[in-house]
């Protein structure tokens, strides 16, 4: 269902109490009504029956002795619980069905197991070309955009390693198989950001790919949107498909963050 940007349809209340709530921060965790007003764009009155309110509902908390107020952990159950229950395979499938078929026509989850990429979800429309990328199947890391883009957020003395242990055969005249082609590969992916395929993989294939990471930036999982060549050029499809990978890595990134690592600990 399309997202519906008719300010008459979006319920200002309920805005103005996420306005309140994200006023709060790590620099900021306390604050006094006349700071909430100013930092959530309200008038003073209304921050004050927004916060009365959100105490009474034991979100916020008044500091003792000053007219401050705090965030309470109860905050953490608008997301957490949801988060902690829910597994990066469950998170990532509706973000993928938004890319395949429409826009391209595979999108995948995966997650490096030693040498190798593991595809943990997939979605994926008649691609005509023997390629098996079901759920479990595996490919070498060394030769996949989706592994370049894990690889290149791991320390470099890891990823070499890495690359080091492969068994780089050529899949195709594109494949890198060369150790020092991949370390400069993997940094300039570091660099932007995605990684991309051209036929590298798989012959008539592209791919862009983008890491999942945890709060310390390491790479927990990756995301992948593969299409045809004759469906776009491939600067149209890294103009117009890498940003949105981008994205949904992003995202789950996020939830792996607020989760406090338990999306990440829900593995293959």
């Amino acid at each position: 269902m399309a997202q519906d940007d008719n300010p008459k349809n979006i319920v200002q209340s309920v805005a103005k109490v996420f306005a309140v709530l994200r006023a709060f921060d790590t620099t900021l965790p306390e604050l006094t009504i006349s700071d909430v007003a100013a930092r959530a764009g309200m008038d003073r009155g209304t921050s004050f029956r927004l916060v009365n309110t959100l105490s009474q509902l034991g979100y916020l908390a008044s500091v003792p002795h000053s007219k401050r107020y705090r965030l309470t952990l109860k905050c953490l159950e608008l997301g957490y619980t949801a988060l902690a229950r829910a597994d990066l395979k469950m998170l990532a499938r509706p973000l993928l069905a938004e890319l395949a078929p429409d826009l391209v026509d595979a999108a995948s989850l995966g997650m490096l197991d030693d040498t190798d990429v593991v595809y943990v979800e997939r979605v994926q429309s008649d691609l005509k070309i023997n390629l098996d990328r079901r759920t479990g199947s595996r490919t070498g890391a060394y030769g996949a955009a989706l592994g370049h883009a894990m690889l290149a957020h791991l320390p470099v003395e890891k990823a070499e390693d890495v690359l080091r242990r492969s068994n780089r055969v050529r899949l195709s005249e594109r494949t890198l198989t060369d150790l020092d082609e991949l370390m400069n590969r993997l940094a300039l992916v570091r660099k932007r950001g995605y990684a991309v395929s051209d036929g590298e993989n798989a012959y008539g294939l592209r791919t862009v790919a983008a890491a999942v990471l945890d709060a310390d930036g390491l790479p927990v999982a990756g995301v992948s949107a593969t299409s045809t060549v004759d469906r776009m050029t491939l600067d149209d499809f890294i103009r117009i498909v890498a940003p949105r990978v981008q994205a949904i890595a992003a995202d789950l990134s996020r939830a792996v963050s607020l989760s406090f690592g338990a999306v990440a600990q829900a593995r293959m």
